[in-house]
């Protein structure tokens, strides 16, 4: 079928039932709502903060403020950043976890006075991980995340088997892993430990138990994904309470209807050429609902074995409820 001629697909926008339950949770709790979601193509990123702090503006100062985090993680400067702005709008931080609240996204939860875990609820390590410029290419001839455990855990294999190996590991190492990015991933080591101590001072002045904490997350866990339940994070020095089940079943609800507006929304033209328009991250409160939307064409070249982007049009998105009228904007933001 002729790509001018095919209909492109759109995902839905959930606004009024989403700000029926926003408007729900609020009642509930008794103070002022907010919401932090990522689908799983999303992720925590510095373009964030500035769309978090058009939702504060809207929202407005006060005394306490819960939040709904929901994030496989992403960019930790960016959740240092994110902490700071909300810290600068309320003294009192709960965060809402009913779902994965990982990586990045557990840096965020640590900014916050108490963390309120539901069932289905996780917390994960920090163990540093990127994706370098220089990184090893995968069979698709994309970057590949390198983490910092995951060459801790060759050397002490190496280590271990001394015997059976000669030489210098990082010989070994360096003929896959470029020296620059075994680097980076060090300097990143080093970045979340201070990153974690620097957050949980929000609101803990004790730094022998922030450091504790910033290297159990940093540096305990045999996998980056692993999760860390309500009991666990109370066993390492968070301030944990179990989540309403109405409150719960709320957020549980929201993350549906967030899904599905998150679905994935591609348009195949050909086997080499197809459009995404995909919503990926999205932040709310009372009366605005910001989010953010791919909408650009992919092209895959042959013979350099990757995709190229074309008609980039994707941008922030704002949602809101002026008395009684919704009106729609786009953010510009780079």
């Amino acid at each position: 079928m002729d790509e001018n001629h095919k209909e492109v697909k759109k995902p839905p926008l959930l606004f009024e039932k989403t700000q029926t339950i926003v408007q729900k949770i609020e009642q509930q709790l008794g103070y002022p709502f907010l919401v932090y979601w990522t689908s799983s193509s999303g992720s925590v990123c510095d373009n964030d903060v500035l769309a978090l702090y058009d939702v504060l503006r809207t929202l407005g100062q006060g005394n306490k403020v819960g939040i709904f985090i929901k994030s496989d993680g992403g960019d930790v400067e960016a959740a240092l950043r994110i902490v700071n702005l909300i810290r600068e709008y309320y003294s009192n931080v709960i965060a809402l976890v009913p779902l994965e609240c990982a990586s990045a996204a557990t840096m965020i939860a640590l900014g916050a006075d108490e963390i309120s875990m539901g069932a289905l609820a996780h917390l994960t390590a920090i163990d540093s991980s990127l994706t370098h410029d220089l990184s090893p290419l995968d069979r698709d001839n994309r970057r590949v995340s390198v983490s910092q455990d995951e060459l801790a855990r060759i050397i002490k294999v190496w280590g271990n088997n001394a015997k059976d190996h000669h030489g210098n590991p990082y010989e070994e190492i360096f003929k896959h892993i470029h020296p620059l990015v075994v680097g980076a991933i060090d300097r990143s080591s080093s970045l979340s430990i201070k990153i974690c101590k620097e957050i949980l001072s929000y609101h803990i002045k004790d730094e022998e138990a922030a450091e504790q904490i910033s290297w159990n997350l940093n540096s305990s866990y045999p996998s980056h994904s692993y999760p860390i339940t309500a009991k666990e994070a109370a066993r390492i020095g968070l301030t944990i309470s179990k989540l309403d089940n109405e409150i719960n079943d709320l957020l549980l609800e929201l993350n549906q209807l967030y899904s599905e507006m998150a679905q994935r929304a591609v348009t195949d033209y050909d086997e080499f050429n197809h459009h995404d328009n995909e919503i990926l991250n999205i932040l709310e409160s009372s009366h605005i609902q910001i989010y953010y939307q791919n909408d650009k064409d992919w092209h895959y070249i042959k013979e350099e074995r990757r995709w190229r982007t074309l008609n980039d049009e994707s941008s922030w998105r704002k949602t809101m409820c002026v008395e009684g009228e919704k009106q729609f904007s786009q953010l510009h933001i780079r």
